[in-house]
């Protein structure tokens, strides 16, 4: 069919930006129907491919971190790319544009190849995203064979392996160029039930001192009394992963997996509970995550000055603030007329900040800042082959209750501490992070025994078999035993979790 009129050069750029919209518009418009309404109908059929997709996604989001997943979609990418350029071509040559004046031809032309090459761009950003999560995924996350060979499979139907709960060690590291080895200066443990994504944060000071070691193995053998026992001042528990590197003998493994191994184990002996992974961030990369995201948005109580000893570099202002990466890292860093229980405070605080407001939209907006950024400040013994389970208790995980458990005084006593009245908290503490909210009780009351729960403070009480939802309760060792609370100057009250939102504001 011949046109009605002639088409102008505006109308027929103006139709072939349309079709790369709508696609057939310019088939339809040249008299073109039955293959206009072709590409309308494939167009209508891919929107509500694309939706169905959409919504069944909503419910395994895991499954876009699969290594296949990712390639068939860098691969559709590159077949939309294509497509939408051809498409933008015939719709530009299906209008005429042969007709035109010769310098409206020109003109015409130029407008047709450059929105040939938009249109490809969309699907370029897309691949590049792709690519960059795959990238990322690949260097942070190892396969399980290459990183643990004994390792069983984790099993597509029950990656867990059958747990109720899986508990993940997250450290700060802190390996400035002016130092050696690693300092482990950030020690919380995530204890995540696998049902309802309820999560409990257990923050463990640097200067937890004389920590004690599993029964059996090397290390309680070297120090049956504590972790440099014989050092009144010594001993702290942010120098077990660098001491395990230094010490093969003690602690078996290749270089880089030693100080993490007995760090889990040290930890997991302290809490009653099996740490099952780890993931160690480094504290100048966290950073350039928190840029990457726009800031993080924190209730500061009061002033914090940062820099040296007198905080000469800056201050973090009292009140609702978004912080920068540098302002974020040392709003958790600073020592300045501060202490390690204060700076564990705001480090949870910041924790909490990030897993609020690291939203699915957020990421999506910044991946591939946030995948540089990543693939920098990240070490973790997490296979690759869980990170889509792992995607999607990190769901859970955002919209259930969070709470949080620091060992601090007055509570705890570093310097001394009650082992058995920390693996009582550590208990009682996953007990409530499952239960139905309840009336609270008045200040100052202990539970019933009816309740079930010991006094947090009670001499000799021992924590409840199988609450990590892993491994069976080990028996503590003499010399945990002979901790009594009235050595330690603390408080014998009922140790409770915090709602990280209330405490921290967010």
């Amino acid at each position: 069919m011949r046109f009605a009129r002639p088409l102008t050069i505006g109308s027929i750029i103006g139709w072939t930006a349309l079709s790369a919209i709508l696609p057939g518009a310019a088939h339809l418009r040249s008299g073109r129907r039955r293959i206009g309404y072709a590409l309308l109908g494939v167009f209508a059929a891919l929107l509500v491919a694309a939706l169905v997709a959409g919504l069944t996604l909503q419910g395994n989001v895991g499954f876009l971190a699969r290594d296949s997943t990712l390639t068939g979609l860098v691969a559709l990418t590159g077949v939309g790319a294509l497509a939408w350029f051809l498409l933008v071509l015939f719709s530009y040559v299906t209008l005429g544009p042969n007709r035109l004046k010769g310098r409206d031809q020109i003109i015409s032309g130029i407008a047709a190849g450059v929105l040939c090459v938009s249109v490809m761009a969309p699907f370029g950003y897309a691949a590049s995203s792709v690519l960059a999560i795959k990238d990322t995924a690949n260097v942070i996350f190892q396969q399980q064979e290459e990183a643990n060979p004994t390792a069983a499979p984790i099993k597509a139907e029950d990656p867990w392996d059958g747990s109720s709960r899986v508990n993940f060690l997250l450290v700060g590291g802190d390996a400035a160029g002016n130092r050696t080895g690693l300092r482990t200066d950030s020690m919380t443990v995530a204890s995540i039930d696998i049902k309802s994504g309820n999560t409990v944060l257990f923050s463990l000071p640097r200067n937890l001192q004389h920590v004690r070691f599993r029964p059996g193995t090397p290390l309680a053998k070297r120090f049956p009394n504590g972790y440099m026992a014989d050092l009144p001042n010594g001993g702290l528990l942010n120098e077990i992963w660098q001491y395990a590197e230094e010490n093969p003998d003690l602690v078996h493994g290749k270089d880089g997996q030693r100080g993490p191994k007995a760090l889990m184990d040290t930890i997991g002996y302290t809490l009653n509970l099996k740490i099952d992974y780890y993931a160690l961030i480094n504290m100048y990369g966290f950073a350039h995550l928190v840029d990457a995201i726009g800031g993080l948005k924190i209730r500061v109580d009061h002033d914090i000055r940062w820099g040296g000893h007198f905080g000469t570099a800056g201050t973090i202002k009292a009140g609702y603030r978004t912080l920068s990466g540098e302002e974020a890292l040392w709003y958790g860093r600073s020592r300045v007329d501060s202490d390690d229980f204060s700076r564990m405070g705001r480090q949870r605080c910041v924790i909490g900040a990030f897993a609020q407001q690291a939203t699915p939209q957020v990421v999506l907006t910044n991946f591939i800042k946030i995948a540089q950024a990543a693939k920098k400040l990240a070490t973790t013994n997490i296979p690759r082959e869980l990170l889509d389970p792992l995607i999607e208790l990190a769901m859970k995980v955002k919209g259930a209750k969070i709470t949080s458990l620091q060992f601090v005084p007055p509570q705890f006593y570093s310097g001394a501490p009650d082992w058995v009245k920390i693996r009582t908290a550590t208990a009682r503490a996953l007990r409530q992070s499952v239960q139905p909210a309840r009336r609270p009780q008045a200040a100052g009351a202990t539970a019933s025994p009816a309740d079930g729960t010991p006094s947090a403070g009670a001499s000799g009480a021992t924590p409840e078999p199988g609450v990590s939802g892993t491994t069976p309760k080990p028996t503590p060792t003499r010399s945990a035993v002979a901790a009594k609370p009235s050595q330690t100057p603390t408080r014998n009250g009922n140790p409770s979790a915090e709602s990280l939102s209330e405490t921290c504001g967010l």
